[in-house]
């Protein structure tokens, strides 16, 4: 991933968290200060039906206390205690209840039976459990009516005074006018349910009706919605809080208090529904959502224009240094950096190309200096290679300008040895100066396709004499008097590679030469080639004395050797032959435990896979 790539990610990962962890923190805010205010205003409303409620008892009692007090209806309860006829009286519960603006009224003889009602005219004589230890408060009550309907009310009783076995039992309705009456908070509707046949069943184990659910307007829709809580509250009497939702929509939800309303003997007759509405606070939520998207886009775009103008600033440049960097690697010490700007990446670029400058001089000081040091150490190696050959040479002549004045006889033999010596130094002055105009000219390879195994055996034929059937005998012995043993070991399968046949000849020659050389009082030389998978290795090992690490470090520098006449060039040229073919020579040994030199050769199948030319 690229530095312009992680800032990128960076910013937009940062700018959403943000955004998110801010939503986050003001939907809970909010959440939690409108159920505050709908706490707020349901406990109000509560409070304003808790007064409502006592205000529309106290009517109640004090409508009915004047009825019990009133001189017409002391005369009624006289009459019927003397007399013991209610036939007079059937209508008269009409009359008091519309005058003392009661919906619910009824005279209760001394026999507990009903003398008139005002709201089922049809119940006289039949009796009224509700008078029957009835207390000075008022009460809830289901009060049955003519068309099998029962309607709920708040009811007092009350004794006729001077005859306290006749009672007036009168009531106001608990209805949608009740609720109307009720000062409700916007966003805030109040619902009333009352459920009950008046009989042997209760509130709570009458199922739920959704038309006894009323509101202001009538029957509320949607009342199917609120029936598992109003269940609860019924089955447990217990005040319960919840969300109902009114459809699918989230905004169509309302935070739901509902409160029992009971009788004197705890029963439940009623439930009081306190919905408050959640679209406020659902819209608010879904605005706040909308902001943060739009504030979260727009930080990503803000991110991605700022990653671009870092990648313009920073990026970019630190790319241009990275590229420049990787071409004075190659070797293209000229690399300059563009200066843009002034600051610290416009230092660093400028700081790279003071760099790059003083590269190129030292490089260039450096390579007059190595240039120099080469000729010298040339000179120096080929002056110490030609003064060995010219002392003798020049003894030789001094001997021979000293003979001149001998006999002729014995001049003649100085003579013949004279030439003989000289003839053997000429000669390996030659060599010497061979060996240095090969090291200065060495050919480039003439790659072709061989077998490493061919390359091996044609070394091991040239320089011992071959008396086995099979590579694998290990038994080509040398005839020298160093009496060297020579075993070949190669893999069966082909070990093919691309090499110039003659120059890896003259390397591995090379190195079986030095092997030799390790072993003068003779040994065992071991040559073996195998595959590695992706290369080709070249083993030559020999049972010498071996070397210590200060002298393999500098084995294959130039003009280093550790032979009496040796010019150092030897292995060098096999260096440099090895590293033409793309392939690497190292060396293995240690005091008194042989060497082994190892080349390794990139294997011909890969080099065919990757390079059509071959």
């Amino acid at each position: 991933m690229s530095l312009r790539q992680k800032l990128l990610l960076i910013f937009s990962l940062t700018i959403t968290a943000v955004v998110a962890a801010v939503s986050w923190t003001v939907l809970v805010r909010i959440r939690e200060v409108f159920n505050q205010q709908d706490q707020e205003k349901t406990a109000l409303l509560v409070t304003q039906f808790q007064r409502e409620f006592q205000h529309r008892s106290a009517e109640v009692a004090s409508a009915v206390e004047r009825l019990a007090n009133s001189e017409r209806t002391r005369s009624m309860a006289t009459e019927l205690v003397q007399t013991a006829d209610a036939a007079p009286y059937l209508g008269e519960a009409q009359t008091l209840g519309t005058e003392a603006q009661l919906d619910f009224l009824e005279i209760i003889g001394p026999d507990g039976n009903i003398v008139s009602s005002a709201q089922w005219p049809a119940r006289f004589g039949y009796p009224e459990p509700a008078v029957e230890g009835a207390g000075p408060q008022t009460f809830l009550k289901r009060e049955e009516l003519p068309e099998g309907t029962s309607a709920l009310g708040v009811f007092a009783v009350r004794s006729i005074r001077g005859e306290p076995n006749v009672r007036i039992i009168g009531g106001k309705r608990l209805d949608q006018s009740f609720l109307g009456d009720l000062p409700t908070p916007a966003s805030v509707e109040v619902y009333l349910y009352s459920s009950g046949d008046g009989g042997a069943q209760t509130s709570a184990q009458t199922p739920f009706d959704p038309k006894q659910l009323i509101g202001v307007g009538g029957p509320v829709a949607g009342a199917l919605r609120y029936k598992p809580i109003i269940d609860a509250v019924r089955r447990t009497g217990q005040p319960s809080n919840s969300i109902v939702y009114l459809s699918d929509r989230r905004e169509d939800s309302v935070s739901a208090t509902v409160i029992p309303l009971k009788s004197e003997t705890g029963q439940v007759m009623a439930v009081l529904v306190v919905a408050a509405s959640r679209r406020p606070m659902v819209e608010a939520q879904k605005h706040i959502r909308a902001i943060a998207y739009g504030v979260a886009a727009t930080g990503i775009l803000l991110a991605i224009a700022i990653s671009i103008w870092i990648a313009g600033r920073v990026s970019r440049p630190i790319e241009e240094l990275a590229r420049a960097a990787e071409e004075v690697a190659k070797g293209n010490w000229d690399t300059r950096v563009e200066v843009r700007s002034k600051d610290e990446v416009g230092t660093l670029a400028r700081s790279f190309n003071h760099m790059t400058s003083e590269l190129t001089g030292q490089r260039e000081k450096l390579i007059q200096s190595e240039r120099v040091a080469a000729w010298r150490e040339l000179a120096r190696r080929l002056a110490h290679e030609l003064k060995n050959p010219l002392f003798p040479l020049q003894l030789t002549v001094e001997n021979m300008v000293r003979a001149r004045e001998l006999p002729a006889a014995e001049f003649d033999e100085v003579f013949r040895e004279s030439t003989q010596t000289m003839s053997m130094e000429i000669a390996n002055l030659k060599t010497i100066i061979g060996r240095f105009s090969d090291f200065s000219r060495m050919p480039k390879p003439q790659l072709e396709r061989i077998n490493a195994a061919d390359a091996i055996t044609r070394v091991a034929l040239l320089h011992f004499p071959w008396k086995g059937t099979a590579a694998e005998d290990c038994d080509v012995t040398s005839a020298g008097a160093q009496k060297i043993d020579c075993c070949m070991l190669i893999d069966p399968d082909p070990l093919p590679i691309d090499a110039d046949p003659e120059l890896l000849h003259r390397a591995l020659s090379n190195l079986v030469l030095n092997a030799m050389d390790a072993m003068p009082d003779g040994g065992r030389l071991t040559l073996s080639a195998k595959s590695l998978g992706n290369s080709v290795e070249l083993r030559v090992a020999d049972t010498g004395a071996g070397m210590t690490p200060e002298e393999r470090e500098r084995l294959f520098t130039p003009y280093y050797t550790t032979k009496e006449h040796g010019t150092g060039l030897g292995l060098a040229i096999v260096q440099s032959v090895i590293a033409d073919h793309g392939a690497t020579i190292s060396v293995e040994s240690g005091p008194g435990g042989g060497t082994t030199f190892v080349i390794l050769f990139p294997s011909a199948v890969l080099i065919s896979e990757t390079d059509p030319t071959n």
